[in-house]
């Protein structure tokens, strides 16, 4: 059973400045604690995880997550999908059309030509249904209408969050179609492994390994140009540790249409669907690690390249470039492009994915 009267987390957070009422629906702060004392805090406005409160080497909890600390800041933040869930279709479509069974679907544009991250309210700005909580875990339920932001069929998902006591932050997601679709769910983890600070650190000082041999290059949209590169001999090669902020100006035309790092790479995966390693960061002053394995092809590493200066948790300021972002999904615009993998959903089948994100030490 969930303790109601608990009110005081390590977080500094209060459910009470996340409950309010939007269309009738009631938005509330979740906190999963796990045997350690650690926390992992999300709401059920646009799944958005607001705090993970994990250790440095000394032993010091601090927030590694970007988030805000009431409803109403996340409701109306200037990064719209700060740390939230992202659908239907998470990344771009490019200028918002793809065809199924041979039909045009025109989806709601938001960013430049193309449509992003579902469109101009997509799940990140919905209110979920909690349907099983308990300390450790939280599920949340959201059902999508047909002709939503301009998709077909309707869509009934569920996403799953759980905190380990190994410090496993794993989501679990699932959804099921009346109807032909296409999909595409993740999460905007923004994060910060130094700590949520005032200003809050740059990410340039992060080792980040990606289990990665191809990236996708991008346009100066950042639709993917259907190549498939190696990332031997350019800044997006991570087999190996290395500073995130070493080749994050590069020379290169694909940094320059990124500003920075906003592509998906191909991770290696022995079979379609495994879980696997994904990706590694670790940040030297803290110590403090995370690993991501997930069930994708794909993930999505964005470094925070565009908003600047606002304001989150307990008055903290995140600069351009306090977080990093490994959102694990399928590519981009995969409806484009048929030799990628299919984000096609049918009435038949279930779409599910699994992401961990596992937090450590590193004396």
């Amino acid at each position: 059973m969930v303790n109601t009267e608990e009110t005081h987390y390590a977080c500094g957070l209060k459910k009470e400045d996340f409950q309010t009422t939007i269309d009738g629906k009631k938005t509330d702060l979740y906190v999963l604690r796990n045997a350690k004392g650690n926390e992992v805090a999300v709401t059920n406005y646009g799944g958005a995880i607001v705090a993970i409160m994990v250790p440095d080497k000394e032993g010091k909890l601090a927030n590694v997550i970007q988030g805000h600390d009431n409803i109403q800041e996340v409701i109306s933040s200037p990064e719209p999908y700060l740390s939230t869930l992202i659908g239907r279709y998470g990344n771009r479509i490019a200028k918002g059309r793809f065809q199924l069974n041979g039909k045009e679907y025109k989806l709601a544009i938001n960013n430049g030509p193309n449509s992003l991250h579902g469109g101009k309210e997509g799940f990140n700005a919905k209110v979920w249904d909690a349907v099983q909580v308990n300390d450790h875990a939280v599920v949340l339920k959201y059902i999508s209408s047909y002709g939503e932001e301009g998709y077909t069929g309707e869509v009934e998902v569920w996403v799953a969050y759980s905190f380990s006591d190994n410090d496993e932050l794993i989501i679990k997601y699932s959804a099921k179609t009346n109807k032909k679709t296409i999909i595409n769910l993740t999460s905007h983890g923004f994060f910060s492994l130094a700590g949520i600070a005032n200003p809050t650190p740059t990410i340039d000082d992060l080792e980040c390994q990606i289990n990665a041999d191809f990236y996708l290059p991008i346009d100066e949209t950042s639709i993917p140009t259907g190549e498939i590169l190696k990332v031997a001999g350019t800044p997006f090669d991570f087999r190996e540790p290395k500073a995130v902020g070493q080749h994050i100006d590069a020379d290169h035309e694909q940094i320059k249409n990124g500003a920075g790092y906003d592509h998906c790479f191909v991770l290696n995966k022995k079979e379609e669907g495994e879980l696997s390693f994904a990706a590694r960061i670790k940040e030297p002053k803290s110590g403090r690690t995370m690993e991501v394995y997930t069930t994708e092809p794909g993930v999505q590493v964005y470094t925070h390249n565009w908003a600047d200066g606002y304001k989150g948790q307990h008055g903290a300021t995140f600069p351009r470039r306090s977080a990093i972002c490994f959102e694990a999904q399928h590519f981009p615009d995969s409806p484009n492009h048929p030799y990628f993998p299919s984000v096609i959903l049918e009435p038949c089948k279930e779409y599910t994915q699994r992401t961990i994100y596992k937090f450590g030490v590193e004396k």
